[in-house]
């Protein structure tokens, strides 16, 4: 069959929506992060440990504001850019989730880094939000790749 609305639509609307789900993912764990974190308590990690010593450590605020919030408002950006370019094909929305995507990489490394080598405790919410940003930045260099013209 034919796309009438010209090649490349229909990959655009399966990645369009994958990355839309991993950017929702994603502000869905950095918001509960940040609720928990406003409301004094501790992530619930279920049987792996560890959330609680990530949250409680140094690393958990930058400038005096939690990670979590940095968090929910990149989630949110990238949302909204996965979103226009599935739905509208705006190539520019495609190109700042590529280049947000990219600063989130190095932004999930350090924080791993951190968590791995520095605070020795690993929260499974922040290594599944790091695996949102490294999946959602993978399927827009895929789909930069594809994009016509």
């Amino acid at each position: 069959m034919i796309d009438a609305e010209g090649p490349g639509v229909h990959r655009r609307g399966a990645w369009g929506a994958a990355t839309t789900a991993l950017a929702l993912a994603g502000l869905g764990i950095a918001t509960y992060l940040l609720t928990v974190r406003l409301l004094g308590g501790a992530p619930a990690c279920g049987p792996i440990q560890g959330c609680d010593t990530v949250a409680a450590s140094e690393y958990a605020t930058v400038l005096g504001l939690p990670v979590a919030l940095f968090g929910v408002g990149f989630s949110a950006v990238l949302l909204g850019a996965a979103v226009v370019w599935w739905r509208r094909a705006e190539k520019r929305a495609l190109y700042i989730a590529y280049g947000l995507g990219l600063a989130g990489v190095f932004a999930v490394a350090y924080l791993t880094y951190l968590e791995l080598f520095v605070i020795e405790a690993i929260c499974i919410w922040c290594v599944t939000y790091a695996v949102t940003i490294v999946a959602g930045w993978i399927l827009t260099i895929l789909a930069v790749r594809s994009a016509p013209g």
